[in-house]
């Protein structure tokens, strides 16, 4: 299972309360699992006048097996770029952070072509996230275009980030839980957070703590905040097995909620 070596402490950060090499989704997955929930973005050209200066953009877009794909006019600005100079950019940020700083941000390098035809699979990748697109897609000044991902940067808030291979962002795949996962949050949280101060106590470091937040769930596992003495502690556990729905996540808790459970009684 794969490992975020980028979250490892380093310098004079405190010993973490977890086994570090728990299964983590890689910034290749972290990556795509957030341009899967976005589709608006930043494209980036190189603007013919004046000559050579980034050209930033608002513009709808979709994924197409990992290639970011438009629906633009040969009217708009960023068109005439492109048809003069493939080379761009696209930048897809998150949203919601009181620090905006805080939020993740992806952007993606490469050389962005209209497609040929009628669009084919950059068609059908576009209206299903855009179905309003249908109205306009066949005017005769519209056309697909696909930016090829060649380079990849990851930026998920303070501490988080790194460049990303294009083999890695091609075979990497969205988190199933992407969508649920706020819900999850909020369920464990409001219902059950009697059972983070366990899963901490019995599967990590943190044995003397007086409160624990569940503050994210993916495939691989979940994170908590875990009041300490010294203040909150992150804590990452791992699910038995990887998941993918909201009822595989139930599961894989109330099992970990046991097994918490036999080794608290065991200890004393």
């Amino acid at each position: 299972m794969p490992t975020d070596a980028h979250s490892r402490p380093t310098g004079d950060a405190p010993e973490p309360l977890y086994d570090l090499n728990v299964a983590t989704p890689t910034h290749a997955e972290r990556a795509r699992t957030l341009v899967s929930r976005i589709s608006t973005g930043t494209l980036c050209t190189l603007a013919a006048e004046p000559e050579g200066f980034p050209y930033g953009s608002f513009v709808t877009v979709a994924f197409d097996n990992g290639h970011p794909v438009f629906l633009v006019s040969t009217m708009a600005e960023h068109t005439r770029n492109l048809q003069r100079d493939s080379r761009a950019s696209l930048l897809v940020a998150e949203t919601g952070s009181a620090d905006p700083l805080a939020n993740g941000r992806v952007t993606l390098l490469g050389s962005c072509t209209r497609v040929e035809g009628d669009g084919g699979s950059a068609r059908a990748a576009f209206l299903e996230t855009h179905p309003n697109a249908a109205y306009y897609v066949d005017f005769g000044d519209f056309g697909f275009w696909r930016l090829k991902v060649e380079s990849i940067r990851y930026i998920g808030g303070y501490g988080r980030m790194s460049w990303v291979e294009a083999a890695d962002w091609q075979a990497a795949e969205p988190d199933p839980l992407a969508e649920a996962a706020s819900d999850i949050i909020t369920h464990m949280n409001d219902d059950h957070a009697d059972a983070a101060v366990l899963y901490c106590r019995a599967f990590s470091k943190a044995t003397e703590i007086s409160a624990a937040t569940m503050t994210g769930v993916d495939r691989y596992g979940f994170e908590m905040s875990a009041e300490t003495a010294e203040g909150p502690r992150p804590v990452r556990l791992m699910f038995p097995q990887p998941v993918g729905t909201s009822d595989e996540v139930r599961t894989a808790l109330v099992t970990m909620l046991k097994m918490a459970r036999i080794t608290l009684e065991a200890k004393t």
